[in-house]
């Protein structure tokens, strides 16, 4: 079990310098908030003048400056960074430098008000649900949701168009072309499965048909006229049941 987290409110320079050295010994993942500038030394070069932010140093060399806006750090470091911390006229100075390429990234706090060391694990990786693979794989467990009789033969089966993904014959043992979608499409995905259809009928020879099955939660009402236009198929289908 982790411990709990060990935290420190408006430290001193000094204390703030101690904390922090200390939790990156540990290998803690340490969490400043404060007023700081940042400045960047790499492939370019930046400076982030003073204001109130959110700094994250993880064991894995990790840095991150976060600001009230935004899902993305307006300054990082990739993992395998070496972080340190110092003191400097009575500021506290965070570096984190990469050594090849040679990146340098460097926060200065003004003032520091909240410090955190976690000394926390995770040992588990993201399992994403509802992906097209999800979907992909209702189809080859259960074919008859696409229709009955439908048979798949393959799954990315290239052609000069691109990969598709999940190729079959029906019932009449007319080829069938079968495009997933995980979220409600548009007219792009009607002309991605177009292309593929365009591409397997030249591919295949002998005039064979080749039908085009868009499979999505939802499409819009331009894509179904488009779908009708152009001959092509819509089965409304979640990627988990």
């Amino acid at each position: 079990m982790s411990d709990r987290p060990r935290t420190r409110d408006d430290p001193t320079t000094e204390e703030a310098r101690t904390f922090v050295s200390s939790g990156l010994e540990r290998e803690a993942m340490v969490a400043l908030f404060g007023r700081c500038r940042v400045d960047y030394e790499g492939r370019a070069a930046s400076t982030l003048g003073p204001g109130d932010r959110l700094v994250v140093l993880k064991p894995d060399g990790t840095a991150l400056v976060h600001t009230d806006e935004g899902q993305q750090p307006v300054n990082w470091q990739p993992p395998g960074c070496t972080h340190d911390v110092a003191t400097e006229d009575g500021a506290l100075v965070l570096r984190s430098e990469r050594s090849t390429p040679r990146e340098l990234l460097v926060v200065r706090f003004e003032r520091l008000d909240h410090a955190v060391a976690y000394d926390g694990t995770d040992t588990n990786d993201l399992a994403l649900t509802g992906t097209e693979d999800d979907l992909r794989q209702r189809i080859l467990a259960e074919p008859s949701l696409i229709e009955p009789g439908f048979e798949p033969r393959a799954t990315e089966r290239d052609t000069p168009a691109g990969a598709v993904d999940i190729f079959g014959a029906d019932a009449e043992g007319a080829a069938v072309v079968v495009e997933l979608k995980r979220r409600r499409v548009g007219p792009d995905a009607v002309g991605q499965l177009t292309r593929y259809v365009d591409a397997l009928e030249r591919d295949l020879h002998a005039g064979r048909e080749v039908r085009g099955v868009l499979v999505a939660p939802s499409v819009t009402d331009r894509a179904r006229r488009l779908l009708a236009e152009r001959g092509l198929e819509f089965v409304p289908l979640e990627p988990t049941g």
